[in-house]
């Protein structure tokens, strides 16, 4: 990694394979790691996911760590995210923190809001409900 470069998480579209993947043209994957147990995970709408850190009754969430540029931050990932989410720092479960999006806090009592902490990660969660990303 150079000084321009950063780590950034993802487990929803932009995982590999995913519709917003291509965001991340330039970066190099790192591969799959999870979070630390602190986060609650969430569908929005069916659409994306979302986390959102907890004092307790977290769990490690899947995904994948990108370096990108500040330049794919800025121009490809960041202006297709939905403003249910911001970018944040996360801690991974090596204890070392990475860049990600999470849930606002205003936003997790929106309608279409679910709690699907419990249900394996994105991927799995549109597997269960039948659903191709």
């Amino acid at each position: 990694m150079d000084g321009d470069e950063v780590r950034m998480f993802v487990n929803g579209q932009a995982l590999s394979g995913g519709s917003l993947n291509g965001a991340l043209a330039g970066g190099r994957l790192l591969g799959p790691v999870r979070t630390a147990p602190r986060y609650r995970f969430y569908s929005v709408r069916d659409e994306f996911p979302g986390l959102h850190p907890v004092d307790s009754g977290g769990t490690s969430v899947p995904g994948e760590v990108y370096v990108v540029s500040y330049a794919v931050l800025r121009e490809g990932l960041l202006p297709q995210e939905p403003l249910e989410l911001e970018l944040g720092v996360i801690e991974l479960e090596d204890g070392s923190g990475s860049l990600s999006m999470r849930m606002r806090a205003d936003a997790l009592d929106l309608p279409g809001v679910v709690d699907i902490t419990d249900r394996g990660g994105w991927l799995a969660y549109l597997a269960a409900i039948g659903r191709q990303r």
